[in-house]
């Protein structure tokens, strides 16, 4: 099943709503759903996709989740309504908690986002 972008769009609204208040201070550019899908070039085509990153740059510090990748992964997974729900409260709830880390100037979940990519690529031939 695959949701439309305007269906996501209020599912994430009221996502939003679930969570403290005080998560989303500091965050001046908000929580973006954007179109696109972000496939990581470091692997094959169609096998592992961007969801979200947590941003703070020049722009300010603002979350993007990719509604293109979320719909591939949906299309090949075969996704009913409860897993949308889940993979997007996931998401949401882990770029938030990098911006609550990066607030308090620590790291531990980019650590462990690395950890698990390193593991990724070795799955995949990518790395030693």
């Amino acid at each position: 099943m695959t949701l439309t972008i305007d269906e996501v769009n209020d599912l994430l609204d009221d996502m939003a709503e679930e969570f403290p208040e005080e998560l989303f201070d500091g965050l001046n550019g908000g929580v973006n759903l954007l179109e696109e899908a972000r496939p990581d070039p470091e692997f094959p085509p169609g096998e592992m996709y961007i969801l979200g990153e947590y941003c703070d740059d020049l722009l300010g510090q603002y979350i993007n989740l990719y509604y293109g990748s979320f719909a591939a992964l949906a299309a090949r997974e075969d996704w009913d309504r409860e897993t949308w729900e889940e993979e997007l409260y996931t998401t949401l709830s882990h770029e938030l908690t990098h911006h609550m880390e990066g607030r308090g100037g620590t790291h531990a979940l980019d650590d462990r986002d690395a950890e698990e990519l390193a593991e990724y690529r070795r799955e995949y031939g990518r790395e030693p």
